[in-house]
Formats: C-alpha cells, sequence, structure tokens
C-alpha cells in the first residue's frame, strides 16, 4: 500500500470506531497531534512497526492494511479458526461487533500500552503492552478498559512498597477527586509515583515517599499537581 492509501485506511478505521485522532495518539503514547500529523500531513511518511502493530491490534486488521506485511495467521490444531483467540487492544468495549469470532475475542485478551514519558532513564520494556485477561482487566479500573495504561517502575522512592523494575498498571480515568493510595503524577517531563494521604479535615493531599530517605511534600494544592492516574495494579517477579 501507498503512504496515502495507509493514512485514508487509518482515517477510516478511525471515523468507524467513533473515535478520534487525540485518543489514537494517547493509545500508542505520543504527543496528541501525532496521528493528525500523520494523517492530513503526511508525518512521519509511514507508520513506525511499534505502532503499526498496536494500531492493527487495536482495530482488529491485519498490519498490512496499515503499509506492513501481510501476515498469515498460523493454524491451530484441534482449534477452528473462527474461534481463535485474538490480542485486543484498548479499548475493547469500542470494538465493532458482528466479526467473525467476536463473541470468544471480547471475552480474552486486552492489550494495555506503556506510558510514554518525554524523559526517562530507565530502560525500554522488552514489549510494547501487557496483555491481561478482558474480564479481569475491567475488575481491575474503573471500568473502562481504554483507560489503563502499563509503566516500568523506575527508582526507589516507593520501596519497599514498589521496587525498581516492577510493572504496574495505572487508571488514568481515576485522578479526582484524590483520595488515599498510589498515584503517579507528570514530573519535569518524566513520571513520579507517590502515596497520597488526604487531609481529613482540610481535604488537602500530602505527597508521600514510602523510603524515608526521598523528601515529603504535605499540604499540596491539588491544582497544581499533574495527576496521571491512579495506581491500581502491581506485577513483580519475585526472587
Amino acid at each position: 500500500m501507498t503512504g496515502d492509501e495507509v493514512r485514508r485506511r487509518l482515517d477510516e478505521l478511525i471515523r468507524a470506531r467513533g473515535t478520534d485522532y487525540l485518543a489514537v495518539s494517547k493509545l500508542l503514547g505520543r504527543n496528541p497531534a501525532y496521528i493528525q500529523q500523520f494523517i492530513k500531513r503526511g508525518v512521519p511518511r509511514q507508520l513506525g512497526e511499534r505502532d503499526r502493530r498496536l494500531l492493527a491490534a487495536h482495530f482488529g486488521v491485519d498490519e498490512a492494511e496499515l503499509g506492513g506485511p501481510a501476515m498469515p495467521y498460523p493454524a491451530e490444531p484441534g482449534r477452528d479458526t473462527q474461534s481463535r483467540r485474538v490480542l485486543l487492544s484498548a479499548p475493547a468495549e469500542a470494538r465493532p461487533a458482528g466479526l467473525p469470532g467476536e463473541a470468544t475475542a471480547l471475552k480474552d485478551y486486552v492489550l494495555i500500552p506503556y506510558l510514554s514519558a518525554r524523559r526517562s532513564a530507565a530502560p525500554a520494556p522488552r514489549q510494547d503492552a501487557l496483555a491481561f485477561e478482558t474480564g479481569f482487566a475491567r475488575q481491575i479500573g474503573s471500568g473502562r478498559l481504554g483507560a489503563l495504561s502499563a509503566l516500568l517502575v523506575e527508582g526507589d522512592s516507593m520501596s519497599p512498597s514498589l521496587l525498581p523494575g516492577d510493572q504496574i498498571l495505572v487508571d488514568l480515568d481515576d485522578c479526582a477527586p484524590l483520595r488515599d493510595g498510589l498515584y503517579t503524577f507528570e514530573m519535569d517531563g518524566g513520571f513520579s509515583i507517590r502515596r497520597v494521604s488526604v487531609h481529613p479535615v482540610t481535604g488537602r493531599p500530602s505527597l508521600l515517599p514510602d523510603n524515608p530517605a526521598y523528601a515529603s511534600f504535605p499540604d499540596c494544592d491539588p491544582a497544581a499537581l499533574k495527576v496521571l492516574g491512579r495506581v491500581v495494579w502491581i506485577g513483580r517477579k519475585l526472587p
């Protein structure tokens, strides 16, 4: 497919889903204008392999429709191709119905993309997204699958609750009102995780590290905080 054909096809998929350029850019962890620039201005000239793979999974199409190589599905012994388990990307609830095997697919897995910081010293994850069983993913967050994002923990400011290399899920819809718990904040082009403690009288939050070697920020102005979302799940490899 030519670049123009890919851009037209992506635009069709976005409109058919009833979403917009901003939401798809956010899904990819890109700047808010990324998809609009690609479709309207041809910048970048073609989708990167990672973006193409996530978009194909999100819209339930072959990568070839977005400029990639056609990838035929391998045969699965003893299993009908119409009931094959597939990976869906958030938000799976917005996936159009009526496709072969759709009833099975919606019960399977959702791809949750990683948040992308503008400046980060952490090593890039070896995968672009975490896969969760769809029903389990709905139970983890506040309900909307598209609000969940994955994040790789850096540093030891939240040790022992969170350790470097831990995988967490952040519910981007759960930003306000703040309540006691772990939250992710945007700070200096990166991410910071702190325990929030809300004063029972004033309602003002304090941002606390679990590691006493780091500074606390008591009595904060909620309007001055760039809250990304609440930490709702932690994954860790045990020694």
